[in-house]
């Protein structure tokens, strides 16, 4: 019974993104909604893209195993970089009318790093995707007893999501979005009250985390902790602001007002409403003490699923995996578009330059169903990964590789294309040889690479000056300024 709604809850929603297909005329259409969504969309599609898998099943168990110590990059991170977005970068991204965030590479530093930049980018989502088709995986077979195996749920899933973001792109995104984040909110929430209710009250709840010291924020006062916590911090948080998914919510906006506070509104949301999966794993230590201990040591993402097909009623089973559905398929449906609209505006277009808007608009949904295939062939490949581990590694490819570039583009008016090749370059070489070799065991890889492209965008963009200075004052023509002028 309770698979059979889930189903139809999947149909629903596929019915719906459908229905908002009809929108879709043009390649704008597809990649950025035509640039119609108001205020209270943005909020609810950055939102609804942030609050994953990962959020109701990676962080909770994260959470209970180290405190919110241990989630310091999700959802703290994650949510600050959606803040950053709308204070720092939506309102100049706005004003430039851009497809895809590759885009502004080429406008800013040439089609060389417009490349590098969008194969970067690309890569980045492998891992991202995959961790909510992992969960739907996961979904189908707990759903189904076991009848249904992970990799047959994943296949499941995948074509679930497909059937309306091939064809509505970021339209059906934005409005089943909107649906699906009415649900998850609500349904969350009622299950909260629910749980807390069953340990004896939120109190109780609240007591049990604090005398387990689950509230420790900050780490020890020791040189390798402390660093630690600044990357893991830094990965989501600067990692996931070049990305295409944020860019298309921003550049989606129908004015820079919706482009610049929908993000931040949907950030403090995405930090705050994260807390209640946390509220809910916490209350499973008092309702089943036993059974999730064991859960803990063996899978603690089976935790939350486990403690409402067990301890809850029909009814509240309904409600959470609606919610859950509507968490992963918000995630799944964005990150699927993002990375296909890229390759086509950004790679493909190298190879046909004068092809039409409605062939580009096919290649678009071609490009989201292979990826799609490759994302489900990954996610397959990779069981076992825990689902928070996936999303933190998908987003450091992008902090060495593409940050550095965007931010001193926007912000640094001497960058330059050499300095952007170096930053790239020297932030990807050092992030590799920390994780390949022990060096990654006392200093983070990611922050070893972030630091290096800031090194390599200086050198790059200031050496070529500073050695024709030094080369110019070793020749010294006389003459006042007047004659060299006339010269």
């Amino acid at each position: 019974m309770l698979l059979t709604l889930v189903i139809f809850y999947l149909l629903i929603t596929i019915a719906i993104g459908l229905w908002a297909a009809k929108r879709v005329k043009t390649t704008a259409d597809f990649a950025i909604a035509g640039r119609h969504l108001p205020l209270v969309m943005i909020v609810t599609t950055t939102f609804a893209t942030w609050f994953g898998s990962e959020t109701v099943l990676g962080i909770p168990a994260k959470f209970v195993n180290g405190g919110l110590n241990s989630v310091v990059e999700d959802p703290f991170g994650a949510g600050t970089c959606l803040i950053i977005v709308g204070l720092l970068f939506a309102g100049k991204l706005y004003k430039m009318t851009l497809l895809t965030i590759s885009d502004y590479y080429r406008e800013r530093y040439g089609r060389s790093v417009e490349v590098v930049c969008s194969l970067i980018i690309i890569l980045s989502y492998l891992g991202w995707v995959s961790a909510q088709i992992t969960a739907l995986g996961l979904v189908f077979n707990l759903l189904s007893a076991g009848a249904i195996s992970v990799p047959m749920g994943m296949i499941i899933g995948t074509i679930s999501i497909l059937a309306y973001t091939l064809f509505g792109g970021m339209w059906s995104v934005a409005v089943t979005d909107f649906i699906q984040m009415i649900v998850l909110v609500s349904g969350l929430f009622i299950l909260a009250v629910f749980a807390g209710n069953q340990a004896g009250g939120a109190d109780k709840v609240i007591a049990l985390a604090a005398s387990r010291e689950m509230f420790n924020f900050l780490p020890e006062p020791k040189f390798h902790d402390i660093v630690f916590f600044f990357a893991a911090a830094i990965t989501m948080m600067l990692g996931s602001i070049p990305q295409q998914d944020v860019f298309q919510r921003v550049m989606s906006a129908k004015d820079i007002s919706a482009a610049t506070r929908g993000p931040v509104i949907g950030g403090v949301c995405y930090i705050l409403f994260a807390f209640v999966p946390m509220f809910l794993v916490t209350s499973a230590l008092i309702i089943m003490p036993e059974q999730t201990a064991a859960l803990l040591r063996d899978d603690p993402q089976k935790v939350l699923p486990t403690l409402v097909l067990e301890k809850m009623p029909f009814i509240m089973q309904v409600l959470f995996f609606g919610a859950l559905l509507s968490a992963i398929k918000s995630t799944a449906s964005a990150t699927l578009l993002a990375p296909s609209v890229t390759f086509v505006e950004n790679i493909w277009r190298q190879f046909r330059p004068h092809q039409g808007d409605r062939k580009e608009l096919l290649t678009m949904r071609i490009t989201v169903l292979v990826f799609s295939a490759c994302v489900c062939a990954y996610a397959i490949a990779s069981q076992g990964t825990p689902i928070y581990e996936m999303v933190s590694g998908a987003y450091q490819v992008t902090l060495v590789g593409a940050f550095v570039p965007l931010a001193a583009g926007l912000y640094w008016k001497r960058a330059t294309t050499q300095g952007a090749v170096f930053a790239i370059v020297l932030g990807l070489l050092s992030w590799l040889l920390f994780l390949a070799t022990p060096a990654g065991k006392s200093f983070p890889p990611q922050l070893a690479g972030v630091l290096m492209a800031l090194v390599g965008m200086c050198v790059g963009s200031l050496g070529p000056q500073a050695v024709k200075n030094l080369h110019g004052s070793h020749h010294h023509v006389p003459g006042t300024p007047a004659e060299h002028a006339k010269r």
